[in-house]
């Protein structure tokens, strides 16, 4: 789904979404899916790298970061029966999941490319996720 996708698609539901930010909200589904497919290329280029047992943690963290954006890009793209307790939660994980990542990939950015681009996708999630959570009180 892009950008522009995901701005038609809230535009076009049929229910009222409430005092949610859909701007905010399509940002963060958006950056959700490009960090989820960062992270993934990533791990995929980690183990390619000749030095891979050295990069097993930055690997592991990558595909971890990958499975808890889609699923929150996932949550974020359903609003029938909405639970703002659900929401919440599934961002603050996004959020760490993002951060730790991030961190780990930056260790990583001098040496790797593919590291560098990653951790700049975790740190437009991680900040897409917070200014969510933070518009939803």
């Amino acid at each position: 789904m892009t950008h522009g996708t995901t701005h038609k698609l809230l535009d076009a539901y049929p229910k009222d979404l409430g005092s949610i930010d859909t701007h905010k909200l399509a940002e963060c589904i958006a950056a959700c899916f490009d960090c989820a497919q960062a992270c993934t290329a990533c791990a995929d280029a980690c183990l390619s790298e000749d030095m891979v047992a050295e990069l097993t943690k930055c690997i592991r963290t990558d595909l971890d970061c990958a499975d808890i954006c889609t699923t929150t890009g996932n949550i974020l793209s359903r609003h029938t029966g909405y639970d703002a307790n659900v929401t919440r939660a599934i961002l603050q994980a996004c959020a760490t999941a993002c951060k730790a990542c991030g961190d780990e990939c930056e260790q990583h950015a001098g040496m790797h490319d593919h590291c560098r681009i990653c951790a700049e996708a975790c740190r437009r999630c991680e900040q897409a996720c917070n200014e969510l959570l933070t518009s939803l009180g």
